[in-house]
């Protein structure tokens, strides 16, 4: 499936009206479902998806200042505090992902 994407996807060369296009999300379709009943993503919640994402961005703590203090963030991560509502916004709107992710 996914060479057939890739295929439909240097044939369609990025135009949203060819006539591959409709196939091109059927296929992505296919290959998202099937992905998603194979290789679930772990259930990360609170200060372990926020580790997650700031390792897979290479971020440090003092890199996230509009979020909260290095010394927070650092209680965060070692789940001796959990992120406030400001927080969750603020890490929610960063890495473009909803707010029930930092949720513990």
């Amino acid at each position: 499936m996914l060479e057939l994407f890739d295929l439909l996807m240097k044939a369609s060369e990025g135009k949203p009206r060819h006539p591959a296009a409709a196939l091109i999300g059927i296929v992505a379709r296919l290959i998202e479902d099937w992905e998603s009943e194979r290789l679930p993503l772990p259930p990360y919640r609170g200060g372990d998806a926020l580790r997650y994402l700031m390792d897979a961005h290479g971020l440090k703590q003092s890199d996230l200042p509009e979020v909260a203090s290095q010394g927070v963030i650092s209680e965060v991560l070692s789940g001796k505090r959990k992120l406030n509502v400001r927080q969750i916004r603020a890490l929610s709107e960063r890495f473009g992902v909803s707010p029930e992710t930092f949720l513990s």
